[in-house]
């Protein structure tokens, strides 16, 4: 039986419940820590699930316990606070976005190499027993060789919900760097490393008014955009269509469809774990739900989990470092497409991160 790796969680807001929750499925992770700057807001949450340790980042960036720091920080301090961690010693785990820009995730890789420790990002969506099955269908030539692709998130934005929804207008928000990393990291999945991308993307709204009910008539100044189309060509000769936008009453597209030469897959929600999957093969009038391959009962924290039976058993892990800069060169490169007016060539690769055996127990990754 494989020991247990230690985890200590930097950032104690909303996100870090579904953290605790997550790893705690998991028989090779142990929660030892979390910190936070608010030290009463660590407290709290280490109350509330029963963790031994409250105490400031620096502390448990000192902790020897620590192997693993899963960072849940705000995006602006991802590749920063990813950088303090590998400095310290130890492997990072980050929620998406995984830099804001090329040049901050590419440094945080460097930096990785340098300590000899593993880097890793969100989402973890594709671990899930949906886009698992879709992996496995594509691999065994189910639609035949992969065509195409289309990829749809369209919304009117947060204000009208979110009790902050200011930083989805500004740097490192915006549609793209909010909800990109689900689907960009599914196709990456599912189809291999891009090469170019061509995009075009503007603000619509300049200003908006929040109109959730705590803070309804207050304004925000848009500064990054909101309204995001493109296409990516993959290395393998396939192309996606992306719109992501925040501008829009949503009509019923799919979030994400896959065709091939001998048939068309419909992708569940890249935001979800689980499924449903349909093909529809060539020749044939209706889409067919299909089995799923894989466990459904994934969530957050699966990437890390990933991460460390790596750890032990020597294997890369999936939701890698490399995968989360590719994402971000990737999403950038839509906007500098639309402002060079010119396709935009992806420098970075990354490898398809190895499918998940079919079969494995909820509460294990490795077979």
């Amino acid at each position: 039986m494989l020991s247990k790796v230690k985890i200590g969680l930097i950032g104690c807001g909303n996100i870090s419940d579904a953290y605790f929750k997550g790893a705690a499925a998991y028989d090779i992770l142990e929660i030892v820590a979390c910190a936070d700057l608010d030290l009463a807001r660590a407290q709290a949450k280490a109350r509330q699930h029963g963790i031994a340790k409250a105490c400031t980042p620096a502390e448990l960036l000192a902790d020897p316990a620590v192997e693993i720091v899963v960072n849940l920080t705000v995006p602006q301090a991802h590749a920063p606070v990813n950088e303090q961690v590998l400095r310290a010693g130890k492997h990072a785990y980050v929620e998406k976005p995984f830099a804001l820009d090329t040049t901050s995730s590419r440094r945080v890789l460097e930096v990785a190499a340098a300590q000899g420790r593993r880097v890793g990002c969100a989402p973890d969506t594709f671990l899930g027993g949906g886009i698992q099955t879709c992996r496995q269908l594509l691999d065994e030539g189910a639609i035949g060789d992969p065509v195409a692709a289309v990829a749809f998130m369209m919304c009117p934005g947060h204000e009208s919900w979110h009790p902050a929804p200011e930083f989805y207008y500004q740097q490192g928000g915006g549609p793209m760097f909010d909800m990109g990393p689900y689907y960009i990291t599914a196709l990456v999945n599912l189809l291999g490393p891009a090469k170019r991308v061509s995009g075009s993307a503007k603000i619509t709204f300049p200003e908006r008014t929040i109109t959730e009910a705590k803070r309804a008539g207050q304004k925000i100044a848009v500064q990054t955009p909101t309204h995001i189309t493109g296409a990516i060509d993959f290395a393998n000769g396939a192309t996606a269509t992306m719109v992501m936008s925040f501008d829009v009453t949503p009509y019923p597209l799919p979030c994400l469809v896959v065709y091939g030469t001998k048939g068309t897959m419909e992708v569940p929600d890249p935001n979800t774990f689980g499924g449903p999957v349909r093909v529809r093969k060539a020749g044939e009038k209706e889409f067919v739900e299909m089995p799923l391959t894989h466990s459904v009962e994934r969530a957050r924290g699966t990437g890390v989990a990933d991460m460390a039976y790596a750890i032990r058993a020597g294997r890369p892990h999936r939701a890698s470092g490399e995968l989360a800069h590719h994402v971000v060169e990737v999403m950038a490169a839509f906007e500098k497409s639309s402002n060079a007016n010119q396709h935009v060539m992806i420098t970075s690769t990354c490898e398809r991160p190895a499918m998940l055996p079919p079969g494995v127990a909820p509460n294990v990754l490795d077979a």
